[in-house]
Order: C-alpha cells, then sequence, then structure tokens
C-alpha cells in the first residue's frame, strides 16, 4: 500500500517541477525581456523607409498657365523655370505702380521747388524790413536836419520884421524870409510823411515774412505726407513685382519632379499644387520599439538591406534620434487619461543617412521598405 503510494506520488512530482521550472523561465523571459531587448548588440526593425524632401509646388496668385516647361519625373536644377502663367495683368499693374510712384516723386519735388520760392518770398520780405528800416533812418535824419532849416528861417523871419519895423529892410527880404520858413516847413510834413510811409512799409514786410513763414512751414509739413504716400506707392509697387514674379515658379532645389497636376490653358487659383519636387538625397527612417533605442546615439554605425534589392547591403550611420515618439506627432495624438487603457509598446524614429561612395543608393526612391539593423552598443552609454 504504502510503495503505490509512493509510486503515485513520484508520478505527480516529474510533472510538477517541470511545470515549476517553466513557470519560472516564463517570469524570468517576461521580467527581463526588455532588458535583454535593450542591451542587444545589433538593434533591427523591418519598420523602417527610404525618405528624401519633398516639396509641394503651389501657385500663390490665380492666373492661367501658359507653359509646363517639365516632363513626368524629370530631373531638374535650383531655378529651373517649371511652370510660367499668364503675366500680362500683373506686368500692367506693375506699370500702374511704377507710374504712381513718379507721380509721388513729382510732388516731392514740386513741393520741394515751392519751398525755394517761399524760401526767395521770405527773403524778399526780409530785405523789404532792412529796406523800410534804412527810409526811417534817413526820414528821421532827413527831419531833424529839416527842422534846423525852420529854426533858422523862423530867426530869419524874426529879424527881417524886427528891421521893417524901423524901416531898415525892405519888404522883399521879409517875403523871401516868409517863403523860407513856409518851405522848410513844408519839408518837414513831407519828412513825416515819408517816415509814417517807411514805417508803413516795415510793418507790411514784417506781415509778409511772418505770413510766408508759415506757409513755408505748411511745405514742410507736407513733406512727410508726401513722403509716407512715396513709400506706400513704393511698397505697392513692390508687391505688384512680386506677384509678378508668382507667375514663375522655380525649382528651389536640385532634384526631380513628379507627375505634373496642371497643363496648358488651365486656371489656377492660389494654393494650387501644379508639381512636386523630390530630392536626390535619400536617407532612411526607421521607427524601432521604445526598447530598443536606449543605448543608440549619434554616430552609431548602420546596415541598410533593401527589399527591392535582395542581397544588396549599404552601409549608413544613425545622425538623429526623434525628440518624440511618433504617436506624438500624429494629427490626433492619443490621450490615454480614460478609464480603459492598453500599454501599446511605443515606436521612437531615428534618421539613417547613407555612407558616401555607394551608387546603389543613388538608385534608391523614398517610399522603399528596408530593413535597418544599427549596432546601438558601438557607442558607450
Amino acid at each position: 500500500m504504502l510503495q503505490a503510494l509512493i509510486a503515485k506520488l513520484k508520478s505527480y512530482l516529474v510533472p510538477t517541477l517541470i511545470f515549476l521550472m517553466a513557470a519560472g523561465i516564463l517570469v524570468a523571459i517576461i521580467g527581463n525581456w526588455n532588458s535583454w531587448a535593450s542591451d542587444r548588440a545589433v538593434q533591427e526593425t523591418d519598420d523602417a523607409y527610404v525618405r528624401a524632401d519633398l516639396t509641394p509646388l503651389s501657385t500663390k496668385v490665380s492666373g492661367v498657365v501658359v507653359k509646363v516647361l517639365v516632363d513626368d519625373y524629370q530631373t531638374v536644377k535650383a531655378g529651373d523655370l517649371l511652370v510660367q502663367l499668364r503675366d500680362d495683368d500683373f506686368r500692367a499693374q506693375v506699370a500702374q505702380a511704377e507710374a504712381a510712384v513718379e507721380a509721388a516723386k513729382a510732388a516731392i519735388e514740386d513741393n520741394r521747388r515751392q519751398k525755394d520760392l517761399q524760401d526767395a518770398k521770405i527773403d524778399r520780405a526780409k530785405t523789404g524790413i532792412d529796406l523800410a528800416k534804412a527810409q526811417i533812418s534817413a526820414a528821421q535824419a532827413a527831419i531833424e536836419a529839416t527842422k534846423a532849416d525852420v529854426d533858422r528861417t523862423v530867426a530869419e523871419r524874426a529879424r527881417q520884421e524886427a528891421l521893417i519895423a524901423t524901416q531898415s529892410a525892405t519888404q522883399q527880404h521879409l517875403e523871401q524870409a516868409v517863403a523860407d520858413e513856409q518851405r522848410f516847413r513844408a519839408q518837414v510834413s513831407a519828412r513825416h510823411a515819408d517816415l509814417e510811409q517807411a514805417k508803413a512799409n516795415l510793418a507790411n514786410n514784417q506781415a509778409a515774412v511772418t505770413a510766408e513763414t508759415r506757409a513755408r512751414a505748411v511745405l514742410d509739413s507736407r513733406d512727410a505726407q508726401l513722403l509716407a504716400d512715396l513709400h506706400g506707392k513704393q511698397a505697392a509697387l513692390d508687391a505688384a513685382k512680386t506677384n509678378l514674379d508668382y507667375t514663375r515658379i522655380y525649382a528651389p532645389e536640385n532634384g526631380v519632379v513628379g507627375e505634373r497636376k496642371v497643363r496648358p490653358g488651365q486656371l489656377v487659383s492660389p494654393g494650387t499644387q501644379v508639381l512636386s519636387l523630390v530630392q536626390t538625397d535619400v536617407w532612411v527612417q526607421a521607427n524601432y520599439r521604445e526598447t530598443q533605442v536606449r543605448h543608440m546615439r549619434p554616430g552609431a554605425p548602420a546596415e541598410i538591406s533593401v527589399d527591392a534589392f535582395p542581397g544588396v547591403h549599404l552601409k549608413g550611420k544613425l545622425v538623429q534620434v526623434a525628440p518624440a515618439s511618433g504617436s506624438q506627432f500624429a494629427l490626433l495624438p492619443p490621450d490615454n487619461a480614460t478609464g480603459n487603457f492598453t500599454k501599446i509598446v511605443q515606436r521612437v524614429p531615428v534618421k539613417i543617412v547613407f555612407d558616401p561612395g555607394q551608387p546603389m543608393a543613388q538608385r534608391l526612391r523614398p517610399g522603399l521598405s528596408v530593413v535597418a539593423r544599427v549596432r546601438a552598443t558601438a557607442v558607450a552609454d
């Protein structure tokens, strides 16, 4: 009986030990899998693709396509003319803006000449002031001199009257003295009139200087307005020339154009895509799991296998690791702050460039699938 019990226990012991060992191994694998995966010398992913800078070329202005100067998939150089729009309207706008600029410049020149004329008027009025002051001085001097003659003739008249009273002089001498007195008194009155006239001229010229100076200030104030108008017309001319330039679409870089989206005679509006330019320099974007990028550093060597060319292995190096996981750059980034949550391993993009001197790399096209292998431990932590 005892032996049967021992045999029965032995029959359960072996499976139990095997189960416990398997459970231990499974727990060890699960608990250390991420560490083992991140410590691998070579990190590999097939979530990798050839990439290149692709520039959509669009119109900035509306118009009718006159020429499309490239064919589909044609190689172009930077500065090559690709598409030409009809530019009659835009040339007319440039001519109109140029005429407006010339008119604004003519207005500034006219204002400058008006200021020169106003300066001449001010100088003439100031000269009149100086002349009026000189006339006032001359009139005052003449009055003083004539008053002396009046005093002299008054004394002579009195002497002649005294002589007539004693019958020591003739009537003719008295009449001559009276006439001289009256003449000099008339001259004094005339000199006073000249003085008043000179003072009036002085006041008129001073008022003229004030008025002309104010008019000059008005012309000065117009300078800023006319200059601002010129700047506005010049800005409109620059805008018209810019719009004229937009009627020609040039290649911004060396590359290969994609399929043509427009044809001659087609009416396009701003934002219409006419071509896509693919640059010739390609690289690889490899999306590694977050558990694989622990030891990845710029400069790590890489090997690229291209699905389109079986058996071909290209050399490269890792140049950049993305600053965030790919999900963060999605149009709608995930928000896990909800009641239900399922943990998903994230992918982190890395950029791998090809080493120079590999002709096969020039045959690669953006979008091709590749397998990327990065020797992550080549650069120490």
